[in-house]
């Protein structure tokens, strides 16, 4: 399904020091927004963890010093963040590309200084969660999840499913209960299968969010089966009745227009407004990741079965 998006500004801003930004998630904290992402490399898979304000989304945006956590991993990126009563909560990986890793939980006042609690959600080794990345918190129907990509161990490159976790306190303080897998390989048909020759990677970088017709929004990442490598990564939505699922896929929902491909992204509802905060490589960027930023009508998904 090819969502009719009726504004779509790409790219937002560009870096000041670093090639890529990636893995965007832009928080309202009732006062300015916040985007917190991954900002670095792709060349050498080297990233820190991006902070950037602005009084509005489209901007302009303002990047801020690296946001530093005393966390030990080689791939500390990609931060999921929610805004509840005066306090950002931060979840964020520890590996991406390996087995083992950790989704640990920060908080901050003000989306600037940081405490680092203690681990929310752990990789189980030898199993089908053998390694763990990607969170996302959602509440859903009230209650509070982490969704993240899970994978078990691999030996060409990995192949991670969709999992998610709730708090068995509805606090983001936990502790967190696996539910367990919500969306595989064999549930995305528009994605590349395990024993494709030319495999790229897993589903990744998902998000729950609440329609207003109370179904739940899938959104992640998945990489086309056909194409050439750096022209396969999409933005796809699946919808569920339950937060559990099954999850229906209604296919990539954006295509970038030229060369190249998007992914890992953040949507936002706001009245009768849906907006998603993306990443996306082009030839205009000279393939270098950038963030864009597109708005439909929420209605839309009302007429999906």
């Amino acid at each position: 399904m090819n969502i009719n998006f009726e504004t779509n500004v790409f790219p937002l801003f560009h870096p000041q020091s670093v090639d890529d930004l990636k893995d965007p998630c832009p928080v309202f904290d009732g006062r300015v927004w916040h985007v917190f992402g991954s900002s670095g490399t792709v060349t050498t898979e080297t990233w820190r963890i991006l902070h950037a304000t602005a009084p509005d989304l489209y901007g302009p945006w303002a990047e801020h010093e690296p946001i530093e956590l005393p966390i030990n991993g080689t791939g500390v990126a990609a931060p999921g963040v929610t805004h509840e009563c005066g306090v950002f909560h931060m979840f964020i990986q520890t590996e991406f590309m390996k087995s083992g890793g950790r989704c640990e939980h920060a908080v901050s006042n003000d989306g600037f200084h940081w405490v680092v609690l203690s681990p929310a959600i752990l990789a189980i080794p030898d199993t089908e969660e053998d390694g763990i990345y990607d969170p996302h918190p959602a509440v859903i129907g009230g209650g509070r999840y982490l969704v993240y990509s899970a994978m078990p161990k691999f030996t060409r490159v990995p192949q991670p499913d969709i999992y998610l976790a709730r708090s068995q306190s509805d606090s983001w303080f936990g502790p967190w209960k696996r539910i367990g897998k919500i969306l595989d390989h064999n549930d995305v048909p528009h994605h590349n299968t395990r024993d494709d020759p030319d495999y790229e990677w897993g589903i990744e970088g998902a998000q729950l969010i609440e329609l207003p017709d109370g179904r739940v929004l899938l959104n992640a990442t998945c990489f086309l089966p056909d194409g050439l490598r750096g022209n396969r990564q999409r933005v796809f939505f699946a919808i569920a009745d339950e937060v559990s699922g099954p999850y229906v896929s209604i296919g990539p929902v954006l295509e970038p227009g030229q060369p190249g491909e998007n992914g890992h992204s953040t949507v936002m509802i706001e009245g009768s407004q849906l907006s998603l905060f993306y990443q996306s490589r082009v030839a205009t960027t000279d393939h270098r990741w950038r963030y864009g930023l597109a708005r439909c009508d929420v209605a839309l998904f009302s007429k999906v079965a």
